[in-house]
């Protein structure tokens, strides 16, 4: 979400914290003050009830970026905004994001304003807990990827090394 106000051009970008899950109401009532607001989002694989579902998730959940002029923008109205717990500071000044990383993160987005993460790697022998299915709760080495979405691990059953294809979401950094 990207919402830019007209005095952008002399203003710098600075960090929200919100209250848990209120990024995107947060987000309205800076928006609605005149505040320039971002709030990166990636697609988000959730698993519930043996379905994974592709759901929208702030990238930084309970952060978002302000574009604040503080020279003309009364910006201590942002700690009391519905939404927001507080603004990062260094000492009583907002504490600036540095130059280059809205931009940055901007070019990472698909056509669709999602950033575009890269897949998860895990490094060869790193061992990897395995999340759901038959095996759950078993622990593996990582041997590789067969493609993006699937790993291939070495489970130990009954004392011997047994090759199994998980999906990638199915398994965490022990």
């Amino acid at each position: 979400m990207v919402n830019t106000s007209a005095s952008e051009r002399a203003s710098h970008w600075y960090v929200a914290q919100t209250h848990p899950r209120a990024e995107a109401k947060a987000a309205e009532h800076l928006t609605r003050q005149g505040f320039g607001v971002y709030l990166p989002h990636f697609r988000k694989k959730r698993r519930h009830a043996r379905r994974i579902d592709v759901v929208k998730a702030p990238l930084f959940p309970r952060y978002l970026f302000v574009s604040i002029d503080v020279a003309t923008q009364r910006w201590l109205s942002i700690q009391s905004t519905v939404g927001v717990a507080r603004l990062i500071c260094h000492g009583e000044a907002p504490a600036p994001v540095q130059r280059g990383i809205i931009e940055t993160l901007r070019q990472r987005e698909d056509d669709d304003g999602f950033i575009t993460l890269p897949p998860r790697l895990f490094k060869p022998g790193e061992e990897l807990r395995v999340l759901d299915g038959a095996f759950t709760g078993t622990f593996g080495l990582f041997e590789g990827m067969t493609d993006s979405e699937r790993v291939t691990i070495l489970l130990d059953l009954l004392g011997r090394k047994v090759r199994v294809t998980l999906d990638a979401e199915s398994v965490a950094a022990a």
